[in-house]
C-alpha cells in the first residue's frame, strides 16, 4: 500500500504503518490521520509528539496507555481518562496514535 503526500509516494505496510520511519513529516501525519478519519487537534499533536519523543529519545520505547495518560496529565494540567484518549484515537491511542506518529506497529496485546 502507498499514500501520496505533496507529490511523493510513501510506502506503507498492509496495516497502514510507514515502511520507512524517515518518511514521516507533519504532512504525512495529517494524511495518515485523514485516512483514519481523524482531524488533528493540539491534543492529538501532544500525544503524537510524546510518542515520537519516547521512541526516538528513549531506546525505541513505545509506552503503554497508562504512561501516556500520566504524561498528558503533566502536559495538559488536568488528569485525562482513557475515554479522553480514545476520543482522540478511537482505535486505541497507543496503536492508532503510533501509526499517525510514523512509528512501527505496536504488537503487544492490550494497551493499559
Amino acid at each position: 500500500m502507498a499514500i501520496e503526500v505533496n507529490g511523493k509516494t510513501i510506502e506503507t505496510t498492509p496495516s497502514g504503518y510507514l515502511q520507512e520511519l524517515a518518511d514521516w513529516s507533519e504532512d504525512v501525519a495529517m494524511k495518515l490521520a485523514e485516512i483514519e478519519g481523524i482531524t488533528l487537534t493540539d491534543k492529538h499533536w501532544d500525544v503524537i509528539n510524546y510518542l515520537r519523543s519516547e521512541y526516538h529519545d528513549n531506546a525505541q520505547n513505545q509506552p503503554m496507555e497508562r504512561v501516556v495518560l500520566k504524561e498528558m496529565a503533566k502536559k495538559w494540567g488536568t488528569k485525562p481518562t482513557s475515554k479522553d484518549l480514545y476520543t482522540l484515537f478511537p482505535l486505541a491511542p497507543t496503536k492508532q496514535g503510533t501509526k499517525i506518529a510514523g512509528l512501527p506497529e505496536v504488537l503487544r496485546k492490550g494497551g493499559y
